[in-house]
């Protein structure tokens, strides 16, 4: 995460990828940085909050192609190598 005062795009407003760069970014910060006890309290209370937006939107997804697929959708079964 960048180090900058600008506030974060409201977590509500990312999409999916957004979501999903920002919480790699937060997991860099975390294992990477000596950071303060409130900055790293507040980097998990973000990525936590990152965390449930990306499965609401890969929920929301997946009920969309379950809509769309109707009776078709199948299971997807990994192939083994």
């Amino acid at each position: 995460m960048s180090k900058t005062k600008n506030s974060p795009k409201p977590i509500e407003d990312l999409t999916y990828e957004e979501s999903l760069a920002e919480l790699e970014q937060i997991v860099e910060a975390l294992e990477g940085e000596q950071n303060p006890l409130e900055e790293t309290t507040k980097l998990y209370e973000r990525g936590q909050a990152l965390v449930t937006q990306c499965s609401a939107l890969l929920d929301a997804a997946q009920l969309k192609v379950q809509k769309l697929a109707g009776e078709s959708l199948v299971e997807f079964e990994e192939e083994s190598e």
